[in-house]
């Protein structure tokens, strides 16, 4: 088992970023949030701030399992515009590991063409950056190893979904019921 790493950026969505890092902390995986920032502080959409474990320049991901892409503007531009990161999107891609993205974030790997031939979501007005995916509207879509949520109340749902893909079915519902998440 490897790491999961969560890139933020300052206009992050602090609920899908946060409740996803716990969710998976709680699931007994090995999370790290990472700057793609020069700042290891970065500020979320609502004024939260959040003191990163590294910078995305001092990470090899040589032990990366998943990659997480939380939405929020601007945050998700700015991983768009990530140059580092996206280099790092195409190679888990190209080996068919497991990424996720939430709200606006899935529009890094539709822009990347990530999401061609799969089926996809994310928040509403964000669709035509879903270059070649099958957009569902869904609170939270799994297409093989890709995992997309649609917004901020859908941060619990994504998250265990990712738990269930990466951990199974019985710790997900453990979960679930530890959480008293209907």
């Amino acid at each position: 088992m490897g790491t999961v790493y969560v890139f933020l950026a300052d206009g992050f969505e602090e609920v899908e970023a946060l409740t996803t890092v716990d969710v998976l902390r709680r699931a007994g995986m090995n999370v790290e949030i990472i700057s793609v920032t020069p700042d290891e502080i970065v500020t979320g959409a609502h004024q939260i701030q959040v003191l990163c474990d590294r910078n995305i320049v001092n990470c090899d991901f040589f032990d990366a399992e998943l990659l997480v892409l939380p939405g929020g503007m601007p945050g998700a531009d700015t991983l768009d515009k990530c140059d580092d990161l996206r280099r790092i999107l195409l190679r888990f891609a190209a080996e068919k590991k497991p990424i996720a993205a939430i709200c606006a974030a899935p529009m890094v790997l539709g822009h990347l063409g990530i999401l061609k031939g799969r089926k996809a979501t994310c928040y509403p007005s964000f669709e035509s950056h879903l270059e070649g995916a099958e957009y569902t509207a869904r609170m939270v879509e799994v297409d093989g190893n890709i995992i997309t949520g649609r917004g901020p109340g859908a941060a619990m749902e994504f998250s265990l979904a990712i738990v269930e893909q990466l951990r199974g079915a019985d710790k997900a519902k453990e979960l679930r019921e530890a959480m008293i998440v209907a």
